[in-house]
């Protein structure tokens, strides 16, 4: 099976916008189509609490004509489009959707993080991860949050094995990023976030990429969006994860990015494995 997980950064931009990032954005929409994955697993959808409006729904309609849609928002007490995931599933599958709260420090749980599709021998989760934020000021938050989904991805594991994706805001090793040794004390790169995510493998999880590509630098899934030099110069982070349970290891055949050309921030991450 093929899966795909993106962090789209707001998909009414991607579907309706008529910027030149917007048209950057389709492009890579259209890369994903064309790969035709059984499941695509959207982040920062960044849509109202009433989800894909009429003119949302064409225009996914008209790329993924296979796929059912399964979406969750932000919702009060939360920020209003804030957030938020997505799944696009292929019409082939019923799987039993969930949205779940994991008791995670408030507003989290409100702000569309999670959604977990379990199908009859595997479960197949995404989630937004909460930004630490400018001055760590989310820091503390962020490590409940972590200590709350790992006891969440456990308690689905002790069911049926787990592929779990998503904008994980951490790049746990220093070769996960170009510039380790000033970003020590930046989000997504502090060591208490690195910790949290090294508890979360140790715990029965194997992070695919690296599984597979032990060793490769320079492989990145984020570049700053407002440094426009940041792709030119390959100055990236990897940030975006295909996790699954260690006894699916050995079925990962590939685990990789695909390129989106000049557009910054997150590239999607595809998995493919014999399920």
């Amino acid at each position: 099976m093929k899966f795909i997980s993106w962090n789209i950064d707001s998909i009414n931009a991607a579907l309706t916008g008529t910027s030149a990032r917007a048209g950057e954005t389709r492009a890579v929409l259209d890369t994903i189509a064309a790969e035709a994955p059984d499941v695509i697993a959207i982040q920062e959808t960044k849509l109202s609490k009433n989800g894909p409006t009429k003119k949302h729904q064409a225009a996914l309609e008209e790329r993924f004509a296979d796929y059912q849609v399964f979406w969750r928002s932000s919702v009060e007490p939360a920020r209003k489009g804030y957030a938020g995931t997505m799944y696009l599933v292929k019409k082939d599958y019923a799987p039993q959707v969930t949205y779940p709260e994991i008791g995670a420090p408030a507003p989290m749980d409100q702000e569309g993080r999670i959604i977990t599709l379990e199908f009859p021998t595997f479960f197949v989760t995404e989630v937004y991860t909460p930004n630490s934020g400018n001055g760590l000021k989310r820091l503390a938050e962020r490590q409940q949050w972590d200590d709350c989904y790992r006891e969440y991805l456990q308690q689905l594991d002790q069911q049926k094995p787990v592929l779990a994706s998503g904008d994980f805001n951490v790049a746990h090793q220093e070769i996960d990023l170009a510039h380790p040794g000033s970003n020590h004390h930046s989000a997504g790169f502090t060591d208490e976030e690195r910790e949290h995510f090294t508890k979360l493998l140790a715990v029965g999880f194997v992070d695919t990429f690296r599984h597979l590509n032990p060793t490769t630098t320079g492989a990145y899934s984020w570049w700053a969006q407002r440094a426009i030099t940041s792709k030119q110069n390959n100055s990236g982070w990897r940030i975006d994860y295909w996790l699954v349970s260690e006894r699916l290891a050995d079925k990962v055949t590939a685990s990789t990015m695909i390129d989106t050309g000049e557009r910054r921030d997150h590239a999607p991450i595809m998995l493919e494995i014999d399920l």
